[in-house]
């Protein structure tokens, strides 16, 4: 299988010991506590799952800022985003302390886990603004990830974590969130030796479907991984659990068996267009996946990146083997209506935007909230059923 990033062992940071983690649970009752923020918790289950081997824990303001600058750690590590820690107010302890982070997103803010406390930094404006800029191309408050990233605050708190807790992803996601050592482990059980991963935070359609069943076909891959994510998203996208029912429906009545597993992770979107898809190669690495699927505005948001910059970036910025996995580079996918099936659009020269069913995500909405199914060529009926379901107890 192929190896995780940085490292020849995935180490993943969740305390998987129960006696261990009991004795560590029962410390943290008497640490100084810190209420972290959700981009914070959901780097904790991120490393506590092993998708951002071999990182040890939070990043301190050097290591941020040449991620920012270099796309490396300062002991050489290829990263592209920050993975940090920010508080808005600087806390009463110190470093050398143990602290207690407490998850802001369960009741009750239960323990997620213990930080070992290496640094305090205070972040500048100009360090903020320049942070912002690598990681997003822009400062806009507009763009979301820029938004939830710079309401932050400017303290950066960093050190060594153990995990103890994976937030709510576990309870609400018992069927579909996986660590990566777990689907490490189920890609061995089943044998598969290229395993291609499809990134999605939408339910998948027909364009989606065909654009997994032509990329196992054309690498002869073993199966696809499709990794959903299921933490938070920008306001007026579809819920983590509608899209795992329409993926589920979707993968159930139109792939055969054992050649698709279904899986999300728990993580917030960032909409960071080239560096996000560079990060989703490591951690899809990390998962054991061989190749990734990265198509058309991948990880966008709005106008803010161009096309195909997410896949141009892994030639002009990824080093000669800072990766092992490798990209899948798709162009936006289609139902021809001359062919009768999915196309990529820059594969059929001979098509103008008439030959093609395309649907608008305004349309489409608009459509689904109406109880009117889109075509079948653009979605499934059983799909576009489970669709129409949540716009009508939405609005009811």
């Amino acid at each position: 299988m192929i190896k995780p990033h940085g490292s020849k062992v995935l180490n993943a940071l969740f305390v998987d010991d129960d006696q261990r983690r009991q004795i560590l649970i029962t410390e943290a009752q008497s640490l100084p506590a810190l209420l972290i923020n959700s981009a914070a918790a959901a780097n904790m289950v991120m490393l506590g799952g092993g998708y951002f081997n071999p990182l040890m824990g939070f990043m301190g303001l050097g290591d941020a800022l040449s991620v920012c600058r270099d796309l490396h750690t300062l002991d050489g590590i290829f990263w592209p985003v920050p993975i940090i820690n920010m508080v808005s107010v600087k806390p009463s302890f110190s470093a050398g302390q143990r602290v207690a982070l407490l998850d802001p997103n369960v009741a009750g803010n239960p323990v997620m886990g213990i930080l070992n406390v290496a640094g305090i930094d205070l972040v500048t404006d100009d360090q903020l603004d320049e942070m912002t800029q690598a990681i997003f191309g822009t400062t806009d408050s507009q763009h979301p990830g820029v938004a939830t990233f710079t309401a932050q605050g400017n303290v950066l708190i960093s050190g060594d974590v153990e995990v103890l807790g994976l937030s709510y992803f576990q309870t609400e996601f018992v069927e579909t969130f996986r660590t990566a050592v777990q689907i490490r482990e189920e890609i061995s059980s089943r044998g598969w030796q290229k395993i291609v991963a499809f990134q999605t935070r939408n339910p998948m359609h027909r364009a989606h479907e065909e654009l997994c069943r032509m990329a196992m076909e054309r690498l002869q891959a073993d199966g696809v991984v499709v990794h959903m994510l299921l933490g938070k998203l920008k306001e007026g996208d579809i819920p983590a659990s509608v899209r795992d029912d329409c993926i589920r429906t979707m993968v159930n009545h139109y792939f055969p068996t054992n050649s698709v597993m279904v899986s999300g992770y728990g993580f917030d979107m960032l909409y960071a267009g080239p560096r996000e898809a560079m990060l989703h190669a490591i951690f899809r690495q990390n998962m054991g996946a061989t190749h990734l699927i990265v198509g058309r505005d991948h990880a966008g948001v709005g106008s803010y990146y161009g096309a195909f910059e997410a896949q141009e970036v892994f030639d002009s910025l990824v080093p000669d083997n800072a990766l092992e996995i490798q990209i899948f580079a798709a162009d936006h996918t289609a139902y021809s209506k001359k062919l009768n099936q999915v196309v990529m659009m820059n594969e059929v020269t001979d098509h103008t935007s008439e030959d093609f069913v395309l649907v608008s995500g305004t349309k489409l909405r608009d459509m689904l909230a109406q109880g009117i199914a889109p075509p079948e060529e653009f979605s499934r009926p059983e799909v576009a059923k489970v669709l129409m379901n949540h716009y009508k107890i939405k609005d009811s």
